[in-house]
């Protein structure tokens, strides 16, 4: 159903360039960057107790069409199992089609993306952690805040998120199963009939605004399955973002100034910029880090990490969609 080659080969090429620097520091950014993820997932392991036996490692440090074609790559290999191939003389001309469409989004993404970890890329299928070294660059400099401590904070969030599915090692494969499900019942026909659609509307004006469109559409099996799934991403961002604002003070001097123009630059953009970033869902994305990193400040005071790392056991101690609003409903299931 997407071309993923054309994808990456269309992101790649309209991406706009990164900011003008000297080459000298352009090469100490890079250097700083792979070097400063080996120290800051050391911290992150000593908040956390997470993986205090793996291998400490440094991340790679890519432009931003390297990050096209990473995210092209890594959604391929998530999405590849689940979705169909367009069969008949029309099938390469549709799956062309929706990789310049998801070619389009890449590139307006690839100028706004610091960092990511692809539990799902690199050569070997099993991980990448990458940092977007102009856009790194280009943060600090319009937030005017000093460029070391900028990146080890950046590193504390992106090194916690290649923790989460280093050290938990069912967590990989359950987040790639749950998405095959969901991806396998939409273009599987799983949605409902116009009939049953029209059935739930009745249900979907009585919640207003907490149901989407995109929900109203899903059957309720696939419901459930993005409930697990937004859950999950939630905790996840917030999780990472609870962390490095818990090691920022004891390792990043100006990690107030950071939080405070970081915070506001995430809530800026022009009318245009804000309307793509409603449609592809980046202002959702911030909503997660804000919901998330109130579930885990939560259940930290309430219950201490080693609590809150219940959450890793297995897929039953995920918290719900619902236990995401009310951490202390979760707490009463995990510890009573």
């Amino acid at each position: 159903m997407v071309d993923w080659a054309i994808a990456a080969q269309t992101g790649a090429l309209l991406v706009r360039g990164g900011p003008q620097v000297p080459r000298e520091a352009a090469e100490a950014a890079v250097t700083d960057l792979r070097e400063l993820t080996v120290e800051a997932e050391g911290h992150v392991r000593q908040l956390t107790n997470l993986g205090l036996d793996l291998p400490l490692l440094p991340g790679e440090v890519v432009d931003r069409p390297g990050w096209v074609r990473s995210a092209a790559a890594g959604l391929d290999a998530l999405t590849g199992r689940a979705l169909p191939q367009q069969g008949g003389p029309l099938g390469p001309i549709l799956a062309g089609g929706a990789g310049v469409q998801t070619g389009l989004v890449l590139a307006f993404l690839a100028s706004r993306v610091l960092g990511q970890y692809d539990p799902f890329g690199g050569p070997d299928k099993e991980g990448r952690l990458l940092l977007v070294a102009p856009n790194v660059v280009a943060a600090e400099q319009a937030m005017d805040v000093p460029g070391h401590d900028f990146r080890l904070w950046v590193c504390l969030h992106e090194c916690t998120h290649r923790l989460q599915f280093t050290a938990v090692r069912w967590l990989r494969d359950y987040f790639a199963d749950e998405v095959e499900r969901l991806v396998s019942g939409l273009a599987g026909g799983g949605t409902d009939s116009l009939a049953d659609l029209v059935g739930r509307l009745p249900e979907a004006i009585k919640q207003g605004p907490k149901l989407n469109l995109a929900e109203l559409l899903q059957s309720p099996k696939e419901r459930a399955v993005f409930d697990r799934l937004l859950a999950l991403s939630t905790l996840l961002e917030g999780h990472a973002d609870y962390v490095m604002d818990a090691v920022g003070p004891q390792v990043v001097p100006s990690v107030d100034k950071i939080r405070a123009r970081f915070t506001a630059r995430r809530k800026g953009g022009g009318v245009f910029d804000r309307l793509l970033r409603a449609l592809l869902g980046v202002d959702a994305k911030i909503r997660q880090y804000e919901e998330g990193a109130k579930f885990t400040k939560h259940v930290v005071d309430a219950v201490g990490m080693d609590g809150f790392n219940a959450v890793w056991r297995s897929p039953n101690t995920l918290p719900s969609r619902a236990e995401i609003s009310d951490p202390a409903a979760w707490v009463r299931r995990l510890h009573g």
